[in-house]
């Protein structure tokens, strides 16, 4: 029998690293000082309990409750708050928006099914993708609210699929053959399941969630919000485009945390607008925490951007285990996004069959990124959600974005394809990376393009091709 050759080995190192898998992570975590002050401040305190059922909602899971759980929310928070309830069953809805002082909570006997016909979502102004546009609301919604929580043991069914299939229905059958790759995202207008907007003090906790339409859980232009113990599962009955587990979006002061999540997309994702309508609103996503989570599949364990215009900081991620995962730390963006990424932790990390370690690209997915009108349409007749796509960056430098600061301590993989794919640009190369006792299994080395001056310090790196690490325009980088 032939025996496979030795994987090739740079140790920088004397230590001995084990890539035992466990629940806990036991590592010295080296937090920022301004790591326990995220998080909802505060929850709603009132006790009586509205039951969806006395407002005319069925449990039979296939009668439209939605005006029924929408007036138990109401006559809630009209009654100074509470609790509102389901007795045990299937309830089949539509879009529904918590308010102050509201506690929706869904018992362990209990499913929320979300309605698959898109004009039982209402279309309000939002931000999706990175730009602000109409679009429909999601399954359940918190916006402009302060001290309300979703919570409880039960199931909540996003039933998406449809949606999945509409979209790629457009995407192969009209848009991509009309070049207009770059816009499909936002005209198959699909809900997401939850969306905490412009809200202050609210705690999402221990909910399962399933088969999102769209993105499961989106924070935006929000601040104060704990996200605890959701187990998210969307690649239920196939595998839906762009179901991101969590989105924190221009919010701050976030905390995640005791969470699992199985998509098709990125895992955990922290994004700021997207060109010149993300630079027009310029509002970052900043102090934010997740912590003891585990990430299945999906496109990337922690991933920052694709949409960075209003600049994404003060990141801390600690005591995540990835399995399947696409990538372990995920940062992109392109030459029309701006923006600044910088002052990024993410330690105490254990992950195996990963694509990638650690990966960065300034140019991303350019067929996405990039809009071009195709000819034969006429600008005036276009969407506004188009013009703004296409709307340039002026000056061109404030489209390009900036990597800076960034750390990985404490992290092991194994079964990567690829251990580092960094790409800079020619006019901003990638800063200051940290690598501190980072250990990595893979079939390949990677490359790194236009960065510099970063520390390494216990890096150890096997290759099964014996390749290592290709280094272009860079500069003190001791790898």
């Amino acid at each position: 029998m032939m025996m496979k050759p030795p994987m090739y080995i740079i140790i920088l190192s004397l230590s001995v690293l084990l890539f035992t898998f466990s629940p806990v992570i036991a590592q010295e975590q080296i937090a920022p000082d301004w790591h326990t002050k995220v998080g909802a401040q505060s929850k709603p305190s009132a006790t009586k309990e509205f039951f969806v059922n006395d407002y005319g909602g069925k449990n039979d899971g296939s009668t439209l409750n939605t005006a029924a759980i929408q007036s138990a929310i109401d006559s809630c928070a009209k009654n100074g708050g509470g609790i509102v309830r389901f007795q045990p069953g299937s309830y089949l809805t539509g879009s529904i928006f918590v308010k102050s002082k509201v506690h929706l909570y869904i018992d362990s006997n209990v499913t929320l099914l979300g309605s698959q016909i898109i004009d039982d979502y209402k279309v309000i102004d939002t931000r999706v993708a990175g730009i602000e546009m109409e679009w429909p609301a999601a399954l359940i919604n918190i916006l402009d609210q302060e001290n309300a929580a979703i919570s409880g043991k039960g199931l909540i069914h996003a039933q998406g699929k449809p949606f999945w299939e509409q979209y790629w229905r457009m995407r192969t059958d009209e848009y991509e053959p009309k070049g207009l790759r770059w816009i499909v995202d936002y005209d198959a207008r699909r809900p997401r399941t939850i969306l905490v907007s412009n809200a202050k003090n609210i705690t999402l906790t221990d909910l399962e969630i399933q088969q999102a339409g769209f993105w499961t859980v989106q924070i935006l232009y929000s601040s104060y919000v704990t996200v605890d113990g959701l187990t998210i599962n969307n690649n239920v009955d196939g595998h839906g485009p762009s179901t991101d587990g969590i989105d924190i979006d221009s919010s701050s002061w976030i905390l995640v945390q005791n969470t699992d999540i199985d998509c098709n997309d990125d895992n955990f994702c922290i994004k700021a607008g997207r060109d010149a309508d993300g630079l027009r609103v310029n509002r970052p996503a900043e102090y934010i925490v997740i912590r003891n989570c585990f990430a299945r599949r999906g496109g990337g364990l922690l991933t920052l951007g694709s949409e960075t215009s209003g600049s994404i900081r003060h990141v801390y991620a600690s005591n995540i285990q990835g399995s399947g995962t696409k990538n372990c730390l995920n940062i992109k963006s392109a030459i029309t996004r701006g923006g600044t990424v910088e002052h990024i932790v993410l330690e105490n990390v254990k992950m195996d069959s990963v694509g990638v370690a650690l990966q960065v690209n300034m140019n991303w997915n350019p067929s996405y990124s990039y809009s071009k009108l195709p000819e034969g349409y006429n600008y005036d007749d276009i969407p506004e959600h188009w013009k703004k796509l296409l709307a340039s960056v002026e000056p061109a430098e404030r489209g390009i974005p900036i990597f800076r600061d960034i750390t990985m301590r404490n992290v092991y993989i194994k079964g990567a394809n690829r251990a580092i794919n960094v790409e800079g640009l020619p006019s901003s190369w990638v800063e200051r990376i940290t690598l501190q006792n980072v250990s990595i299994e893979a079939k390949e080395a990677g490359k790194i393009r236009y960065s510099k001056n970063w520390s390494v310090q216990d890096f150890k790196l096997q290759t099964e091709d014996s390749s290592i690490i290709k280094k272009q325009h860079t500069r003190n980088i001791p790898l």
